[in-house]
């Protein structure tokens, strides 16, 4: 990997002398350099040449000196490393070029082999560090699109060996739908109907994870989210109940021409649900997720739900009636299921 090193120093001399002594490192293509004869040349040289991965400035020099420069390049440019070389190698000059941030510091006259190992140890601290920088970015990015649930069972001692390993575990499950919005989408431009999406479902994620519960996934313009833990399924209802008030409530505005009240309907169940990995180790796709009954259960009193409505079934009524104001709906058949299911709407 090539290492772009800037050379800051008013002596032209030194230009010359550095391209002699690395010229096998310049023609393999392991060096390149770059020259400035003040700090304020040496700010526009790094505004070129954003990669620049070392810094050699000498310290006393016209318009900016090596120290000025130094304040700057380690406040603005944190991910590239100065080395301080200079005949003015006095314990003042060395601590206040550390306390602004110098790697290192090399005295004049220049040994040059010393100098190449100082140059080696500071750019391998950079890459170390833009790798540092890079992961971080990277795991920010991940987290976008991956639960906390799935991060926190990678960081298990025996993650691999566990990827298609499942538990049962006791949960609850919500499935929320957007009334209405695959016929409001038929009619808008596509970049409007993600934008207007995504605004919706922020409002709703964000009622699921006040309550603690996490989303599985999102489907559409539907999402599905699990609840676990301490009173998992008060949690869930009082979530889909701030959901459909926070969309409700929504004051994002539509293109000129239409006119749309975002609603939702949900399905809320709880029971015993498989945790785990489905897919396909081999092919290396894998998504972290529950399945069941119950999970379908919650699915099937979602369609069942008309706009606004928050429905749950019987055996989940007689568990939560004391804490939710709920009305009996109807006696209704669901998808795949053999018998009729008495089904309920959580008020409040």
């Amino acid at each position: 990997m090539k290492t772009k090193i800037l050379v800051v120093d008013d002596e032209t001399d030194l230009e010359l002398l550095i391209k002699q002594k690395f010229r096998r490192k310049i023609r393999e293509n392991v060096y390149e350099f770059v020259f400035a004869a003040n700090g304020q040349e040496a700010l526009t040289r790094i505004l070129e040449n954003p990669d620049t991965d070392v810094i050699l400035s000498d310290i006393n020099m016209p318009v900016m000196d090596g120290l000025t420069l130094l304040s700057h390049t380690h406040a603005e440019h944190p991910d590239m490393k100065t080395v301080i070389v200079s005949a003015y190698g006095d314990l003042g000059n060395l601590r206040t070029a550390m306390n602004r941030g110098a790697f290192d510091f090399v005295v004049k006259p220049v040994d040059f082999a010393d100098l190449e190992l100082t140059i080696e140890k500071t750019a391998e601290q950079v890459r170390q560090l833009r790798d540092t920088i890079r992961a971080i970015q990277e795991n920010n990015i991940l987290k976008m699109y991956v639960d906390e649930t799935v991060l926190n069972f990678m960081t298990r001692p025996d993650f691999e060996n566990r990827l298609l390993a499942s538990e049962m575990v006791q949960a609850t499950i919500v499935f929320l739908d957007i009334c209405g919005f695959t016929a409001l989408a038929e009619k808008m431009p596509p970049t409007d109907v993600v934008g207007l999406l995504n605004t919706y479902f922020d409002l709703v994620v964000k009622e699921f994870i006040a309550q603690g519960g996490h989303v599985d996934k999102f489907m559409g313009d539907a999402v599905m989210a699990v609840f676990r833990g301490e009173h998992h399924l008060d949690r869930a209802i009082d979530a889909a109940l701030s959901a459909r008030t926070a969309l409700q409530d929504s004051k994002t505005p539509l293109p000129a021409g239409f006119d749309y009240r975002p609603e939702v309907s949900i399905g809320v169940n709880t029971g015993e649900v498989v945790s785990g990995n489905i897919g396909s180790a081999s092919l290396k796709r894998l998504d972290y997720t529950v399945i069941g009954d119950v999970v379908n259960m919650s699915q099937r009193l979602q369609s069942a739900a008309k706009a606004g409505q928050v429905i749950i079934s019987e055996a989940v009524y007689l568990k939560v009636k004391e804490s939710f104001q709920c009305r009996y709906v109807d006696e209704v058949v669901l998808k795949n299921k053999a018998q009729p299911v008495k089904i309920y709407e959580v008020m409040e």
